[in-house]
């Protein structure tokens, strides 16, 4: 058995992708090292998991894992959850009391939400980190405690210690090795699996008569962006097995549940969900491609001062015309009513796309993230063009 098979086994860990995979194999690598870990994220990703993983392979494994939410503890009594405090230091404080660091002593505590953390807190806590010596509320005995710490965050510490809300001395000792867990939308190809494993689960412990999803069903989930991650999935698969109970789930009950949650303009949802992706996609590469020649050409005659003759232009849309709606392959024939057919000429969707895309790379200095944002699809759909069209090695040749 490979390291990240006993991993995805102990861990429980779902996921098959090449994002999840390195997620798996930093956790059999940094596991049986006695060493902080931070692990970054977006709510909902499983940060948690992660935490109770590198437990769970450490050689700590035996003993407890305690684990803390920073966010929601108050200011004013977080001191005393994590170091304890004296009888009598407070009012309320009738016993001597441990803190959590001590719960964990020779096992792990796991610091979720570590940003949240008053910036007070943050000194003892580098203390701890350095030393594994602490004291507890109203004493002024110092305690020790052999204990490791994995903290958690979905805050950016980098930016938040710059801005002063955060030590940076406490940031670089933390960040002494850095696993990021990737959001659901960068590892979609996982979701059938989710899908199976939550509605399985949820459908045994309640009894209830499952059917499946169909394969158009959990096409439909793909499109959504899933800004909750894999907790928003897990929450939207028990509710409709609920709701839709003894049924099979097809796209039309997808799309039935989905649309009260993310309106029919959401940005999570970008587009229109009863096409193919790849169809959705090309209408929309050649229709942002259409409108920013129009744009340049709008720009040019008002800086000019004077109206151009724009009936044979590329990208000319006649008042009150809009973009065809559907069609498996975008070409001149499916564009009579948004572009006249002779001004097309011999361009394909490929120019169009390829135009667009380097276009879109140039203004954003090849970042690649913003200008998949810019042109509407996925980072992973603009790798893919990049490779299929090659553009890397041309933009290489012309440095």
């Amino acid at each position: 058995m490979s390291d990240i098979e006993r991993v995805r086994i102990l861990s429980g860990i779902i996921g098959t992708s090449d994002a999840m995979e390195q997620v798996l194999e930093m956790i059999s690598q940094v596991a049986p090292v006695d060493i902080s870990v931070l692990i970054v994220g977006e709510s909902g990703t499983g940060k948690e998991m992660v935490a109770r993983a590198i437990h769970k392979i450490s050689r700590r494994s035996h003993r407890p894992i305690v684990t803390v939410n920073c966010g929601a503890i108050p200011e004013g009594i977080i001191e005393s959850e994590l170091f304890g405090h004296k009888k009598g230091a407070f009012t309320g404080a009738t016993e001597d009391r441990k803190g959590y660091f001590e719960e964990a002593d020779t096992g792990t505590i796991f610091l979720d939400e570590i940003g949240e953390t008053p910036v007070g807190t943050q000194v003892k806590l580098l203390r701890v980190l350095e030393s594994g010596e602490f004291m507890r509320v109203g004493e002024a005995k110092t305690r020790s405690v052999d204990v490791r710490v994995v903290t958690a965050t979905s805050k950016n510490l980098f930016k938040e210690a710059e801005k002063g809300k955060f030590r940076k001395d406490l940031f670089y000792r933390l960040r002494t090795v850095t696993i990021e867990v990737p959001p659901l939308r960068h590892h979609l190809e996982d979701l059938d699996v989710l899908v199976e494993r939550f509605a399985l689960q949820f459908s045994r412990k309640n009894d209830i008569v499952f059917r499946g999803f169909t394969s158009d069903a959990l096409s439909v989930m793909k499109q959504y962006d899933w800004p909750g991650n894999v907790r928003e999935l897990r929450n939207f698969v028990e509710s409709i097995i609920i709701l839709e109970k003894g049924n099979r789930i097809s796209s039309n009950i997808v799309l039935k549940h989905l649309t009260p949650l993310v309106g029919e303009a959401s940005p999570n949802l970008p587009v229109p969900i009863d096409k193919s992706t790849d169809q959705v996609e090309r209408e929309l590469i050649l229709q942002q491609l259409l409108f920013l020649r129009q744009d340049i050409r709008d720009i040019k005659s008002s800086l000019i001062g004077e109206e151009f003759d724009r009936s044979g232009e590329i990208g000319f849309l006649p008042s009150g015309e809009v973009l065809p709606q559907s069609s498996m392959e975008i070409s001149k024939e499916s564009l009579p009513k948004a572009v006249k057919s002779s001004a097309v000429g011999d361009i394909s969707v490929k120019d169009l796309e390829m135009e667009l895309i380097i276009r879109t790379l140039k203004k954003f200095n090849n970042n690649r993230r913003k200008a998949a944002n810019v042109l509407g699809i996925s980072e992973r759909t603009l790798y893919r063009k990049i490779n299929e069209y090659g553009l890397e090695k041309k933009q290489k040749t012309k440095e």
